[in-house]
């Protein structure tokens, strides 16, 4: 076995090969494969500082929200049902959904999904993913499937309570964003199994869910 030492300037060297590099893409498809040993997480924080632009902002991220959700539909298999930008009538039963504007859906979106979400505190690489997973599934669910992710990891256990607070906000840097989006496809096959009406939407959901 490598000495402490030696582990730590192999470490540092493909750290600084890497970064300079841009060599991003062989990251996150390796990162938790080193990810119990002597450098732990500190690993996935400095990897992250390197990593190529994301999109971190509310301003940033709705954008892509907003095109995965589309303009108005109104399809009867959706258990949302009137929907336009995503602002669903089942839940927003006295808003004219057909009529509403774009800038009236963004401002729901941050004073009633990205603000009480606390996406912002989380890091960078896993703002957008775990945005519209509260804006698609809800926050709670979100949040659940977030602490699964975590879990899944071989270190201490959090509790999968469906709450964003500090100690799920802290645990978020163990995972990197393609394993939350791995346990957010679990997900929809799960629903799907066990809902199979719900199966014209999987492709759709799939699609979202690996690409943001």
């Amino acid at each position: 076995m490598l000495s402490f030492r030696l582990t730590a300037i192999l470490n540092i060297l493909i750290i600084c090969l890497w970064i300079p590099n841009n060599l991003t893409h062989f990251r996150y498809g390796n990162i938790n494969n080193c990810i119990d040993g002597y450098v732990g997480t500190w690993w996935i924080e400095k990897l992250r500082e390197g990593q190529e632009v994301s999109m971190t902002t509310f301003e940033q991220i709705i954008d892509g929200v907003l095109e995965h959700e589309g303009g108005y539909v109104n399809d009867p298999y959706d258990k949302g049902g009137e929907t336009k930008f995503g602002i669903a009538k089942r839940w927003y039963p006295d808003l004219d959904i057909k009529n509403l504007t774009k800038s009236d859906a963004i401002n729901i979106y941050y004073n009633e999904y990205w603000k009480p979400s606390k996406a912002d505190f989380l890091p960078n690489d896993l703002k957008a993913t775990y945005f519209d997973m509260c804006v698609n599934m809800g926050q709670r669910q979100a949040v659940k499937i977030l602490q699964q992710a975590i879990n899944s990891r071989k270190m201490k256990k959090i509790e999968e309570d469906g709450v964003i607070g500090e100690i799920t906000i802290g645990s978020a840097g163990r995972i990197s964003k393609k394993r939350l989006q791995a346990y957010r496809c679990l997900f929809y096959g799960r629903l799907v199994s066990e809902e199979p009406d719900q199966q014209r939407f999987y492709y759709g959901w799939f699609k979202r869910a690996t690409t943001i």
